[in-house]
Formats: C-alpha cells, structure tokens, sequence
C-alpha cells in the first residue's frame, strides 16, 4: 500500500501485516496470534479461529504476544506463543498458545490458560468463523457433546436464537469431493448467527449463553482448549478456479426504486448544523432524522432545535422517539406530542420504541419489564393521528429478529447496524457488507411488503446493546464496541457507505440513514483529520451521492470480485443510468467498465467512482 494512511483511515496507524502461513494448498493468516482467512487452494474453509477474552462489558482484551517462535517449511508450519490478560482489578490471566498445521490437510490450535488470580471475564476461550458465502443454507453434519451426529442445514435466513447447541464438530462441503470437520475440545461450544451484527459468518463460541456471565476463572485452574480442523480430499476435487485480476461489472434488471437517503440529527447537533446551511444543502438529504430521547434529558429544547433547522431546511422529518414507558402511556406520548406541538416543530413521520429494547436480551435472559409493544404503539398513533407512524428497533437487527414487532400497527419497520459489534479491523467492516442481503431478505420474510428503513448505520456504534456503554475512543484506535471510530473520516468510510447502499438496494427500502451531519458520525471534519475542521469528510461525497441517485430505479449491478469491488447503479426516468463503484481494499484494483460503454479503470485504495 503506498497511499497515505491517514487519508485512507482518518489515523496513521496502520494494522499490522498479517504473516502468512502455509503448508502446501492449506494456508492461514497468523494476526495477533489469531488465525484468519483459513484456505485450501483459493477457496476459504473458516474465516477465523481465534482465542478471545472478554470483559464483563463484552469489551476484548487485546494481550500482547511474547516468546513467539514461527516455523516453516514446505509442508508444515508452527507457531508458538505466550499473551497474558490483566483485568480492571488487577487481577492475571496467562496463556500458552501453539498452532501447527500441515499439507496433509491439519491444522491445530491449543491454548492453556492459566489464571494467577480470580480473574472476571464474559468469555474465555475460542470462536471459530465459518464463512457465509457459498455456506448459506447449506448442508453441515454436526457431532454433539453425546456423540451423536445429525446432519442438517446451516440456516438461509438470519437465525434469532443459536442454530446449534452442545457441540464437538462441524463438518462441511468445501467444494464437491472435499470436506472440512473442525473439531472442538476443552468445554461445550454452541453457534450464534452472527448475520444478527451484520457479521459475515456463524460463530462457533465456547461456553453457552444460558449460563450466567460474567463469571469467574478459579486462581489456579489450567483451562485447556483444542481446536482441530481435518480436510479430506477424495482425489476427485476439481482445482479451485483463480480469479481474474481485473474485476467486471455487468449490469442486470431495473428494480425497485432507490431509497431518500437521510442524515440523523442529534439536539446538539443543530448549532453547527445551522451555520452550515449551504454544505447540507449540497449534501441534499432528503430526510432529517431527529432523535429525541428523554430518559437523557431531552425536551423542549431540543424540540425546538429540530424545528429551527426544520424550517431552515425544509425535507422530510422523522422524529426519532425513544419511550421512556415508566409511567401512564397515554400521558407521556400526549406529553411528548404537546412538546412538539410548543416547539412549532412539523413531523412527516414519528418512530418510536421503549427505551429497554436498546438493550439486547441475549438467550437464556430475561426480558426486562417493558408495556406490550401493541399499547406502545396505540398510545403513539393517538397522540400523533396525523403524521406515519414507525417502529422497530433503535437498536440492531439482532434485538428485531428476537422480539418481533406487530408490524400491523405500524407504517414502517426500521432497524440500525454497526459493523464493530464483535471486531473491528478493517477486514472484517468490509465483510461485513456480505452479510447485509441477508438482514434485509431475513427482515422482508418476516415483515413482508412493509415499508422498510435502515439507520442509522454508521462504523461506530451510538449504544450499546450489549454492555454498560459504548467504549470512549479518545486516541483514535481501531477498537471494538467503540463511540468513535478514525476510519469516519477517511476514504475508507466513503468506500463503505457506498458498498453498504449496493449491498442493501435490491431490498428496496423506504430510506436509508449512513450518517449524521455533524459530530463523529457526521460528514463534517473535526479538529485533526485528513481535511479542514469543518470541511467535507470524504464520506460527504459518497452520502451526496446517494442522494442524488434517490427516487431513480435500481439496476442490479454485479462484479466478479464482490469481496474487492461493489457496485450501485440507478435509471432515471429518461434512460439514463449512474453508478457508483467503490474499491473495498488497500490495493489498486483494475476494473473492466465496458457495460458502460466505457473501457478500464485503476481503481485506487478506498476509492469510490462516479460512473454517468
């Protein structure tokens, strides 16, 4: 990569390179002492396995690796290493880790943990990846802790719960004549749908859900896990087809229109919204989403800064509405319809869900107390007859697809991601955007024709579900969890936001929010970026792009490479078609454009092109 990093990321930090193993076709990449991107020839067996230890916040330690031996030859490789963790408390965890795989088709992974004191922790052991692409819906065999065996299916649409429980191995078709069984020793592993985060892949994790979390390791007490994957070739196998280098775009169908595109405004927000009046008008979103919550002291006030910019703006409004449901229902909506009716503020559409449901309720929890959505969702339609009315989640699909809403109430359904629930390296928030025609299919299976939205959905997260807060990101890190993220305001945002409105297109949704205006989620720079304070962040020009293809029909647009370029396309009423391509990798990536008339590109890291 010879571009400039703090372009690319918003940070001059740069991710360690990965150091490849192999051992004849089978190859791995070693990343902090995890394996990722598991291959036989060029086709990927697992996306990752990984030792991981989490706070009692779901927050991942990141141990530093000491004593590391690599070794390699044609046939084999191994790799030794020791990491210690060290609690809030003070309190120690060390492990030893060795990793030997060969040609033969083997691959091991054996950690011994080691706890010097009590030490707290939500999970201590491995996660294993398995791929979605080409998995999906597919047959697996599965040997449980009794040692039975069932065959069946890895699920098409987005499981809500764990798709399998009580396991020891999992065996699936690589490719016709070749099969991999991964194997789980050392405690009970289940699986998670990890399509829920918008992670592309199901998770294999140690420790069920239903036992209490977080839980204590025993000062003292070895732990000792072993994962172990087997490849079995029949001889018949065809070789693995390699990839053109240069990727193609071929254009398809006209479908369903392409969303308005909306930017969420926050009350603090407006005071650097307003002076910037001309720069939004640029952007041309053609809805504000307002967020009013007043478990966080919001109230008039804030009402009336969403009305100030309204009236200086004039779009679409939707008044993002949190319920604080500890009190008569009937009294705190009519209650927040008073305050908006005060603040002079006009509302094309009010969206509104209690204020617990943004908090996940994993398997094996109890549901917090929370009046029945149906008398949430009357209470809102009486106190605001006149404007449609949403519902949903403020928080991810995972919370939707758990606890399902009476969508026969509502004028829309909409729901937000975040792509840094569970890791946040750069590869994974780019395949992550695999994973989103599945949220979208699994949400239309059970929601149907209702209209649809999405979003916010930004890189960093806003809440967070799974813990006591979101994680402060002062320094700028690529860290999970957190309420900032540096990648915002590089290239590397721009590249995503468009990637995620081509992923998402064929689902024709109603409108889509991938920003805010201002602040870390916000297409304005702050103080110490790749831009001026102030100025347009990269992401600026993908989001008015977006706008501007809002309302035209979309064309299925495809590349032959989906995992290094995407590609969005609309038509106009007259004809004419627009598209946007964006490179999802560090690399420059040629690309042939001949199905626009045109000839080939290079295709620069992280950019995004205009094409018509």
């Amino acid at each position: 990569m010879t571009a400039d990093a703090f372009l690319l990321y918003g940070t001059r930090a740069v991710e360690a390179e990965p150091i490849r193993l192999s051992a004849g076709a089978l190859t791995a990449d070693f990343v902090n002492g995890n394996l990722r991107t598991i291959r036989l020839g060029g086709t990927e067996l697992l996306r990752a396995i990984a030792y991981i230890v989490r706070d009692r916040d779901w927050g991942t330690y990141e141990p530093a690796l000491t004593d590391l031996v690599i070794d390699q030859n044609a046939d084999t490789f191994s790799v030794g290493y020791s990491a210690n963790c060290t609690g809030p408390d003070g309190s120690r965890l060390r492990f030893r880790a060795t990793i030997e795989g060969s040609a033969e088709g083997r691959l091991t992974f054996d950690v011994s943990a080691l706890p010097e004191s009590d030490f707290e922790t939500n999970r201590c052991g491995f996660c294993i990846l398995h791929p979605i692409a080409g998995l999906a819906g597919g047959p697996v065999s599965v040997e449980h802790t009794d040692g039975s065996i069932v065959a069946t299916k890895l699920p098409e649409l987005i499981d809500p719960w764990q798709p399998f429980k009580d396991i020891r191995a999992i065996t699936h078709e690589v490719r016709p004549g070749v099969t991999a069984e991964c194997r789980m020793e050392g405690d009970t592993f289940e699986m998670e749908d990890q399509r829920n985060w918008s992670d592309a892949s199901y998770k294999t994790y140690v420790r069920p859900l239903a036992l209490p979390w977080p839980y204590v390791l025993p000062a003292g007490q070895l732990l000792r896990q072993t994962i172990s994957l087997r490849i079995a070739d029949d001889g018949k196998a065809p070789v693995a087809a390699v990839a053109s280098e240069t990727i193609r775009v071929e254009l398809g169908e006209a479908g369903p229109r392409l969303p308005d595109v909306g930017v969420v405004i926050y009350p603090e927000d407006v005071e650097t919204a307003l002076p910037n009046l001309a720069l939004l008008t640029t952007l041309g979103p053609r809805q504000l989403l307002f967020h009013y919550d007043p478990t966080r002291g919001h109230g008039l006030d804030a009402l009336r800064a969403f009305a100030r910019l309204a009236i200086a703006y004039p779009a679409e409004t939707t008044l993002e509405c949190v319920v604080a449901c500890t009190g008569d229902l009937e009294t705190e909506m009519s209650g927040v319809a008073d305050l908006v009716h005060q603040a002079g503020l006009s509302l094309s559409a009010i969206a509104v869900s209690p204020s617990v449901d943004r908090q996940s309720t994993p398997p094996g929890s109890a549901w917090p107390e929370c009046p029945p959505l149906e008398a949430v969702y009357a209470a809102a339609r009486r106190a605001f007859p006149d404007v449609r009315l949403g519902g949903g989640m403020f928080s991810y699909f995972t919370e939707l697809n758990r606890k399902r809403v009476p969508a026969d109430q509502l004028d829309f359904i909409t729901h937000c991601t975040c792509p840094i629930v569970h890791a946040a390296d750069d590869l994974n928030i780019m395949q992550s955007l695999e994973a989103l025609p599945f949220v979208t299919q699994s949400a239309r299976a059970i929601f149907r024709t209702k209209p649809y939205r999405i979003g916010p959905a930004t890189i960093a997260m806003r809440q967070n579900p799974y813990g006591g807060a979101t994680k402060p990101n002062p320094g700028g890190q690529r860290i999970a969890m957190a309420d900032s993220d540096p990648r915002h305001a590089g290239l590397f945002a721009a590249a995503w936001t468009i990637g995620y409105a081509a992923r998402v297109a064929p689902a024709g949704l109603e409108m889509l929010t991938l920003s805010s205006f201002t602040g870390p989620f916000g297409v304005l720079a702050s103080s110490g970026e790749p831009v001026a304070e102030g100025s347009p962040r990269p992401i600026f020009r993908a989001i008015k792009g977006l706008c501007e293809m809002a309302g035209l029909a979309h064309v299925a647009a495809r590349t032959s490479d989906e995992t290094k370029v995407l590609a969005l396309a609309g038509r106009s009423a007259s004809g004419e078609t627009i598209a946007w391509l964006a490179n999802l990798t560090a690399d420059d990536v040629p690309v042939d454009i001949s199905a626009f008339g045109r000839g080939h590109l290079v295709m620069t890291p992280y950019a995004i092109v205009r094409i018509g």
